[in-house]
């Protein structure tokens, strides 16, 4: 019977089409090392092991956790940051309730969102903002400093992939005593300026393309980085270096005080958990390619992301930004007949409502996979090349980062 069942189900699974996404949105395709699939992922001691409240025998874990938060601290140009959260979308949200905690200036109750985040992370804000009996103001990001909010919230690079330079936004709305938090993309950052330097108040975001398998769209491990002077009411788990009886250096869960299970109804939030595996595959990842191997991956998927722009351009094609990171956002074009040929393919791509389609590369992709692109957002008779394509990038410096969001810091 066990047989015949594991076949019934091999035969179900059969029927599924497996499809290449370019969907995008905080979702992207990665590479696991196979030493940290084999000796984390699947290895019981990482992943059945609970919180731990027992530091003396949760040494190991604990070292990947802190290496987790000093590389989103190097990342984000934050002064700190917690062991992660359940996810981006519900990161933001902590980060509403902390601007509304952490801003003793303003007496607003409204919160600005920039109306070019991502669709899932407005949605939580959306429900939080109501239980929370805040007003909810969403709208253009430029117009953040228009309004009288206590916080705000903006996309880098945003859902249609425009990056932009957001510090004369950021210090706007300092001098109104709005605090800002910034939703961003990790492996972007290992080329785009940190938001710490724009000024950001908050950092959150989603570090799964770290190596961290889609899984249908989770679980996958937020980051939450903030200043020094914020850590007492950050939300989350923070791993913090300390001295055991014998006087050596030993890790533990720092700050406890602020969390659920000590504080109860008083704490700074209900997130009483975290994605502790996730959090340390992505650590591991970083630490695995180093800083010069993360800028190979996040220059190539650029790179690709410019070639497929360049190409697009010749074939006249309108992009709805000039500036770019992974993802191009076509506009004026005919979805239906783009999406007719991306079902041929087996291909997702991300389709606005106002008939804009976008693309998101990341590492699996390949130069066999953007002439791909190029016949199902051209159709056949395209002419281009990717080699002489690439050979124009290359010779003509292009870029889709504009200089001043490039990044100057090492990490």
């Amino acid at each position: 019977m066990r047989a015949e069942a594991l076949e019934y189900l091999a035969q179900l699974a059969r029927q599924n089409r497996i499809a290449k996404s370019y969907i995008g949105q905080g979702y992207y395709g990665t590479h696991m090392p196979a030493v940290i699939q084999r000796n984390v992922l699947e290895n019981p001691g990482w992943y059945t092991a609970y919180t731990p409240y027992q530091p003396e025998i949760s040494q190991g874990r604990l070292e990947g956790l802190l290496n987790f938060q000093q590389v989103i601290m190097d990342l984000t140009g934050m002064e700190l940051a917690n062991a992660s959260l359940l996810d981006e979308a519900t990161a933001a949200a902590e980060a509403m309730a902390l601007c509304k905690r952490g801003n003793k200036k303003s007496k607003s109750n409204a919160f600005f969102v920039a109306d070019d985040v991502f669709p899932q992370t407005l949605d939580v804000v959306k429900t939080r903002a109501e239980f929370f009996g805040f007003d909810l103001i969403t709208g253009p990001a430029e117009e953040l400093a228009n309004h009288d909010v206590f916080g705000a919230l903006v996309q880098y690079p945003s859902a249609s992939g425009e990056v932009r330079d957001l510090a004369p936004l950021l210090s706007a709305a300092s001098e109104r005593n709005i605090m800002t938090c910034v939703a961003t993309d990790l492996l972007s950052l290992v080329l785009l300026k940190e938001p710490g330097t724009l000024g950001a108040d908050i950092v959150v975001g989603n570090s799964q393309r770290f190596g961290v398998p889609m899984g249908f769209g989770g679980p996958h491990a937020a980051f939450f980085a903030t200043s020094d002077k914020l850590k007492r009411s950050i939300p989350g788990r923070i791993i913090g270096v300390s001295k055991d009886s014998r006087g050596n250096t030993a890790l533990r869960m720092a700050m406890q005080t602020r969390e659920q299970h000590i504080r109860r109804e008083k704490a700074t939030s209900n997130i009483c958990t975290a994605q502790a595996l996730l959090a340390n595959i992505a650590g591991f990842y970083a630490t695995y390619h180093g800083a010069e191997g993360l800028r190979k991956i996040a220059g190539r998927v650029h790179r690709l992301a410019t070639l497929l722009a360049q190409g697009l351009k010749q074939a006249g094609v309108t992009l709805a930004h000039d500036s770019w990171f992974d993802t191009l956002c076509l506009t004026g074009v005919d979805a239906g007949k783009i999406h007719g040929r991306a079902m041929t393919h087996d291909i997702n791509l991300h389709y606005f409502a106002n008939g804009d389609v976008s693309i998101s590369l990341d590492e699996t992709t390949t130069a066999h996979d953007v002439a791909t692109l190029f016949d199902v957002l051209l159709g056949n008779e395209h002419g281009l090349s990717v080699a002489v394509l690439d050979e124009q990038v290359v010779a003509d410096g292009v870029s889709g980062i504009p200089a001043a969001c490039q990044r100057e810091s090492d990490f």
